[in-house]
């Protein structure tokens, strides 16, 4: 019986999980971020690099 009630006093799990899930949810923003800052990124150097050419 004690050992249920450790069970459900444990939150170490839960805790793990939320973590987890925050990391996540940060991974998923940082690469959306990165996907639409690498299209301007690109085209800036496809501009440089067109400008270089040019001269």
């Amino acid at each position: 019986m004690m050992f249920i009630r450790k069970l459900i006093k444990n939150n170490k799990g839960a805790t793990a999980i939320e973590y987890g899930l925050i990391a996540a949810l940060i991974a998923v923003a940082a690469i959306t971020a990165m996907k639409s800052v690498g299209g301007s990124v690109t085209s800036t150097f496809n501009n440089v690099n067109n400008g270089l050419k040019n001269t």
